[in-house]
């Protein structure tokens, strides 16, 4: 059954670009941005990060956290945070992907003719309580931190 807003969000625990767990438990009574990207420092994936960077102050006014995740290791997270000035932690999630999968956002991909299995480009906002709150199966990379602001109501367009 696909994942719902209502729903209780996947638990877990990954390491972040430092080497250090993060869990969701650890976000309790905070609202988060858990946002899945294929790849660091690639076209799109540079321009939903720097979006959310550019939102930081925005994001911390409200009280909202942001995680990204993907299956690049933490040298390439760090390099990635470092490049772009990103203030928000990068987790790994290596294949088979346990998080994206729990969170739906793992799976068969097509390129170029191409199969085959990666991270889909999907952002959830879990709130204060661990429930998924919104669900973007369809993100548009460059506005997406926006996006979020403007559908809680804490910004306008």
């Amino acid at each position: 059954m696909a994942l719902q807003i209502g729903d209780q969000a996947p638990d877990f625990t990954l390491l972040n670009q430092d080497d250090i767990p993060v869990k969701l438990s650890s976000f309790r009574g905070k609202r988060l941005v858990i946002y899945f990207y294929p790849k660091d420092d690639t076209p799109g994936c540079t321009k939903e990060a720097c979006n959310f960077r550019d939102q930081w102050s925005a994001l911390q006014a409200n009280g909202i956290h942001v995680v990204g995740v993907s299956k690049d290791g933490a040298g390439s997270h760090l390099k990635f945070i470092n490049k772009y000035q990103l203030p928000f932690p990068l987790l790994t999630d290596p294949e088979p992907c346990p998080m994206a999968s729990a969170y739906e956002s793992y799976g068969l991909k097509k390129f170029m003719g191409r199969e085959y299995m990666g991270m889909m480009r999907h952002t959830f906002v879990v709130d204060s309580k661990g429930n998924i709150e919104l669900i973007y199966k369809k993100v548009k990379a460059e506005i997406m931190a926006d996006q979020i602001l403007n559908d809680l109501g804490l910004i306008t367009n």
